[in-house]
């Protein structure tokens, strides 16, 4: 499942210098993404945690994920 959520942020943010997800609890439904990337520069917090949200849609639709914690930055 990481496997896929990484392959959804890399496609919606192509530019992230950095990007990582984290199963918190080992049981494949808990996840800690942190990404960081110039689409987030000057966007509001939540616009940002938005977009992520965006970008694993369908995973979040289907149950896949059941949790879902964000961290973002911008690269400025």
């Amino acid at each position: 499942m990481i496997s896929r959520i990484e392959s959804l942020l890399r496609d919606a943010f192509a530019d992230a210098p950095e990007l990582e997800v984290i199963d918190r609890t080992g049981g494949g439904d808990h996840f800690q993404v942190i990404v960081t990337s110039e689409r987030f520069n000057g966007v509001p917090l939540v616009q940002q945690h938005r977009l992520v949200n965006e970008a694993l849609s369908a995973p979040l639709a289907d149950g896949t994920i059941h949790e879902l914690r964000i961290k973002t930055r911008g690269t400025a």
